[in-house]
């Protein structure tokens, strides 16, 4: 089964999109390591046919395998029975499911049942403000068959903040919002239980170093990956899941079979016991994203210069 740790920063295309082919093959953005043809909220009603006319013909003409990995969200029911009828329905990694409830979940996983393909449910309804909602959401993905199939949970900002009448404002990153709170009930309803989730898009193209910054506090809420809605933001968001080499130091040393119960390292208490999780999750992003480039060390200031 696809680890979600591979998905990193999710690229959304309309399936209008003139270069959808070449995308799927991967002879354009070459650097991608997931791709989600959107026939929902990115694609018009009147353009609807137009889209599935395109992912029709992407599909029949695209490569098998490869490193990259290509999903669909559906608009709605119709058109996800629609899209697994079409040929080369069957070289998708799976689909992303709008809006998924309890009560529709049913019926989009009769659809799959038989078929192969992993499920990314999107949470953006006015269930997802509710915690017993959420919680029996939960069950409900438990469910044997179904579960195996969850690649990851989708959390849709841009909706959510719809339901509240708003928009994500530009000076702040989405955890100084009232998603904020929400995000990190959602981490505790489904982390816990084995659910990965992914962060929401970043909106604003011209505000790299917010986009740095909120990345750092996706990795702080348990995120594994992080929709994109432009090329550029790829690496801004993946650079971050690279590892320091310190954090690879301590990880293996709570590894090692010899290593005692408790010790200290970089300054800090390490519990074998509680932190081996972690361990395990900072190697793994390691072998995937690779070492982050050392920092350079700070400069040392004058004696008499008082820092502020």
């Amino acid at each position: 089964m696809l680890n979600g740790q591979l998905l990193g920063a999710t690229l959304y295309v309309p399936a209008t999109h003139q270069d959808l082919l070449p995308i799927a093959n991967r002879a354009k953005l070459g650097h991608l390591r997931s791709v989600i043809f959107c026939t929902e909220d990115a694609v018009a009603e009147r353009e609807l046919e137009e889209a599935l006319l395109n992912l029709s013909l992407t599909l029949a003409r695209m490569n098998t395998g490869g490193p990259l990995q290509r999903f669909v969200r559906v608009r709605n029911l119709e058109v996800m029975e629609r899209v697994l009828a079409m040929p080369g329905a069957d070289k998708l990694a799976g689909f992303v499911l709008p809006k998924l409830t309890r009560h529709n979940l049913p019926s989009y996983w009769r659809l799959v049942r038989d078929t192969a393909h992993l499920l990314m449910p999107t949470l953006e309804t006015v269930d997802v403000f509710n915690e017993t909602e959420m919680q029996l959401l939960r069950v409900a993905l438990e469910e044997p068959g179904v579960r195996q199939r969850i690649l990851a949970l989708r959390i849709g900002g841009n909706d959510l903040f719809a339901l509240l009448g708003m928009r994500r404002p530009r000076g702040m990153t989405i955890y100084r919002t009232p998603l904020g709170p929400l995000i990190a009930r959602l981490v505790t309803t489904f982390m816990p239980y084995g659910f990965a989730l992914t962060s929401p898009v970043f909106e604003y193209l011209d505000n790299p170093a917010l986009l740095d910054l909120e990345v750092t506090e996706d990795l702080a809420h348990g995120m594994i990956g992080k929709t994109a809605i432009h090329p550029d933001q790829i690496p801004l968001i993946e650079r971050h899941y690279q590892v320091n080499q310190t954090d690879i130091e301590v990880a293996t040393r709570i590894m090692d079979v010899a290593s005692p119960a408790v010790f200290r390292m970089d300054q800090a208490m390490c519990e074998v016991a509680t932190h081996m999780p972690w361990a395990r999750a900072i190697m793994e992003r390691a072998s995937l994203y690779g070492v982050a480039e050392a920092a350079p060390a700070p400069r040392a200031h004058p004696a008499n210069l008082h820092i502020v």
